[in-house]
């Protein structure tokens, strides 16, 4: 178990309650949400083909499960709660872990909530048509040209969902852990149903015939990629080498937003039974799991719809598309469902995990004093509930994009846009980490590791140099989002300054008692 009590009063320490397969769980559940069902879209009308689509898919795999290995080495050195804050702060300084958790906090793990919540509300509607995105409760009210704040029936059940999974995960981590089990492993099996309609049900030789006949021709793809760089030509995947670099490139934008998230259960380390051991077995597990189902998933598309099914899916969402194809107007409702309970579970992990890394900044004295306690179920309540309320308010900023076909103003999310901004930022963030491997073992050698990262030094330098090879191209030709993202990073400077200028710790400087508090 971890320490009783904590450096500054009487509470009790986290509770080690999660074994391999809660643990498990957590990764599978927090990177299953609705990305899945959606961003084949997008990055079929980027690659043109069906094989560089499924490439695509093995490449961020290939990097997902790399990472996770990379990371099982500093989990199980530091299994403490905080996760990727404490291998950032113990690997080079506390202002890094900082500017992670601050990131963190700010747009990485509340936006991704937020845009989750909405998700939710939003496949709810498929079977509630009250939940709508236009049913004002209170009209948009314009702020500037491009901005507004509004609260719809979506908006509102959106908060609503997060507010309930708050409240539950402030009762304890056996009922998060609990809730968390039974909707993950109702998720995993929705996404296995459709995976086996769409191989065995579903096949559609015409389209198995168009797809695989020209399986690597890139003459279907529909994007070009724009640079604001004027001495750098737009580009798509048909335009030799160069293009379908920068269009696979770009495409792994959608694909490994789908399948973040995997990190989470680092967060939670503190809760961990034998953690040394359990959640470097977990990261490789669950990882390997999520992204063999995503792989099948993309095959069953490409076996019920042609590629222009796949590009031109209303609203994107390929996964109803191909339910479409087997049940008809029956296929919207059952994906629905499918989402809705997937989405719901997503977000039960990012809550639960999430709020471990705010605490354990509040402890270094880097985050709200509150933050820092755990509350009688030894779960940090405080954290959990200051998540919730942020998550819950990038909920009512909207961005406004002009009037539609029928003239009315369409509104889009701010978190969207936030989110965009912070990819960038998040492979930053992923290559420290990783490169921090190598910073400590030349800085503690001697420390603990009783799991070793997998294939070192090469399959960590290879996650590092892919992840820069996509940064470079993300510079280059997606500026408009990259930059804003270091923006948002930065912003955590200042932040710091007044945090270790006026914070006060409740363990020591920052780091110190962290053994004492939180390792097995």
């Amino acid at each position: 178990m971890g320490a009783e009590r904590d450096g500054a009063g009487g509470e009790r320490g986290f509770r080690r309650d999660l074994g391999l397969l809660d643990s498990t769980m957590i990764v599978a559940g927090s990177m299953i949400g609705s990305g899945i069902f959606i961003v084949s879209a997008d990055m079929a009308r980027l690659l043109g083909s069906g094989g560089w689509l499924l490439a695509a898919w093995a490449v961020t795999g290939l990097l997902t499960v790399a990472a996770a290995l990379s990371y099982g080495e500093l989990a199980s050195m530091m299994p403490q709660a905080g996760g990727q804050y404490v291998f950032l702060r113990e690997a080079y300084s506390p202002l890094w872990g900082f500017l992670y958790g601050w990131t963190l906090f700010l747009v990485i793990q509340t936006g991704t909530i937020a845009a989750v919540g909405v998700a939710f509300a939003r496949f709810l509607g498929v079977l509630v048509p009250a939940i709508d995105p236009a049913a004002w409760i209170v009209a948009p009210i314009h702020l500037s040209e491009r901005y507004a704040v509004s609260l719809s029936t979506q908006q509102l059940v959106g908060i609503l969902s997060i507010a309930l999974l708050t409240a539950i995960n402030t009762r304890g981590i056996h009922l998060g852990k609990l809730l968390q089990n039974t909707v993950t492993s109702a998720k995993t099996l929705a996404l296995v149903a459709v995976i086996v309609l769409g191989l065995l049900v579903g096949r559609n030789a015409e389209a198995i015939a168009a797809n695989f006949a020209g399986f690597w021709d890139t003459a279907g793809a529909e994007t070009t990629v724009n640079s604001r760089f004027a001495f750098l030509p737009p580009l798509s995947a048909g335009d030799g080498l160069l293009g379908l670099l920068v269009a696979f490139c770009v495409a792994q934008v959608g694909s490994l937003f789908s399948s973040d998230a995997w990190n989470n259960i680092t967060f939670a380390a503190g809760e961990v039974k034998d953690p040394r051991r359990t959640v470097p077995r977990a990261l490789a597990a669950g990882t390997a799991l999520v992204i063999g189902l995503y792989l099948l998933a993309n095959v069953a598309y490409l076996l019920v719809l042609p590629l222009s099914g796949i590009q031109h899916a209303p609203d994107d969402r390929v996964g109803t598309a191909m339910l479409g194809v087997i049940f008809g107007p029956a296929g919207a409702t059952i994906m629905a469902v499918a989402i809705a309970i997937s989405t719901f579970g997503c977000n039960n992990g990012l809550i639960l995990a999430g709020a471990r890394v705010y605490y354990v900044m509040a402890r270094d004295g880097l985050f709200f004093r509150g933050v820092g306690r755990l509350n009688a179920q030894r779960v940090p309540a405080a954290g959990l509930v200051a998540q919730g309320i942020w998550a819950s308010l990038l909920i009512l900023p909207r961005t406004r994009l002009g009037a539609g076909p029928g003239g009315a103003e369409r509104y889009g999310n701010l978190y969207g846009n936030l989110l965009d901004y912070v990819v960038f930022a998040v492979l930053i963030f992923y290559v420290l980490t990783i490169a921090a491997i190598f910073v400590l073992r030349r800085t503690r050698p001697e420390a603990e590791r009783p799991y070793r990262a997998w294939g070192y030094p090469v399959v960590p330098l290879l996650y590092i140099a892919a992840a820069l090879v996509i940064m470079a191209v993300l510079v280059a030709y997606r500026s408009e989002t990259t930059w804003p993202g270091l923006v948002i990073v930065l912003s955590g400077v200042p932040a710091y300054w007044i945090w270790t200028r006026f914070g006060t710790p409740t363990r020591g400087p920052a780091g110190a008692g962290a053994e004492a508090e939180d390792q097995a």
